[in-house]
């Protein structure tokens, strides 16, 4: 008789054939061996039957795990969403990711019922994506390295750690050697507001003030962070650190006013005035003498020294343009 062949069918073929496969492929050896149990002819269908319904089981469950590994799965990491698929997730097993979604570890889930994993939900697109190409990945403006150290650390991912590592080697080697460069200017600036004398009785008073601006640009943007953490603004009674008016990783520019006599502090947050605090000392920047000696206090610190070749030097002592330069 022909021979028989293994085609390629239809999944629902699989899945049926597979299901009851799996259960009478002994009934079904039974079967001939009783009808004709010296029959060569029979034995020699009875293998091929046997051999073909193997086949059939191994390539039922062989796509159906490849349809797994690349079926969509959603994320929950810290309140943030992700697509991915299985495969990515344990594309590095002995992370823990790895072990999470191979069955080694249990998984939570949200209200929807997506896997939750309580970490920071902003930095996991790195660590997704490292997963995806086993390459990292980071824009120029990066920030948050040690934050993804952590999250690197926390899921285990060994070789993510090691390109985190090479990666602040070459940050560090980058960062030796940098410029410092701060633009000064000041105005004198009528400020109007009203006083209150008693109850329902306001007068209107004004007073000059003093409004200073500071743009401020270095080559190492660590030294920037170091500054974020250092000069806060004042501002609604809170203080907030100048980090965030970052505008990008190597650009800064201050704006604030020194104290007005009589202006009282709600007066201050209605017509959008900071002020500039240094910490942990809370010192009060009230002109720009105090703040070059605070810049200047915090730049030496980190290895800085004032470029005595530019800017002129009346423009040093005029409080206009500032620059240090850092050699290491």
């Amino acid at each position: 008789m022909d021979k028989l062949r293994f085609v390629h069918l239809p999944q629902m073929f699989f899945q049926n054939l597979a299901q009851a496969m799996a259960v009478s492929v002994a009934a079904v050896k039974s079967f001939f061996l009783q009808v004709s149990p010296r029959s060569q002819q029979n034995k020699q269908v009875l293998y091929g039957l046997h051999f073909t319904a193997l086949r059939c089981i191994h390539g039922y469950f062989q796509h159906r795990n490849s349809s797994i590994m690349s079926d969509p799965i959603t994320l929950n990491v810290g309140g943030k969403l992700y697509t991915t698929s299985l495969s990515t997730l344990t594309s590095f097993p002995d992370s823990m990711l790895g072990a999470m979604f191979s069955g080694k570890m249990p998984t939570k889930k949200d209200s929807q019922g997506n896997c939750f994993i309580d970490r920071d939900g902003k930095v996991f697109r790195y660590i997704l994506n490292f997963l995806r190409t086993s390459h990292l990945d980071l824009p120029d403006d990066f920030q948050e390295m040690g934050l993804l150290r952590r999250e690197a650390d926390f899921y285990q991912i060994q070789p993510l750690i090691e390109a985190l590592q090479e990666k602040e080697v070459e940050l560090s080697k980058a960062e030796k050697n940098a410029m410092l460069n701060i633009t000064l200017d000041q105005r004198t600036q009528t400020v109007h507001f009203t006083v209150r004398e008693a109850p329902q009785i306001y007068s209107l008073s004004s007073s000059n003030m003093e409004v200073f601006n500071a743009h401020i640009f270095s080559t190492s943007c660590l030294f920037l962070k170091l500054l974020g953490s250092k000069l806060y603004y004042c501002f609604n009674g809170n203080l907030s650190s100048i980090s965030s008016y970052l505008q990008d990783s190597n650009h800064l520019t201050l704006d604030w006013v020194a104290t007005v006599e009589g202006l009282p502090e709600e007066e201050y947050t209605r017509q959008n005035l900071k002020r500039l605090w240094v910490v942990p000392v809370n010192k009060q920047i009230n002109s720009f003498q105090v703040f070059i000696e605070e810049v200047l206090k915090i730049a030496l610190s980190d290895g800085f020294c004032v470029d005595s070749s530019h800017p002129h030097a009346s423009d040093f002592m005029n409080n206009k343009i500032i620059r240090l330069i850092r050699y290491k």
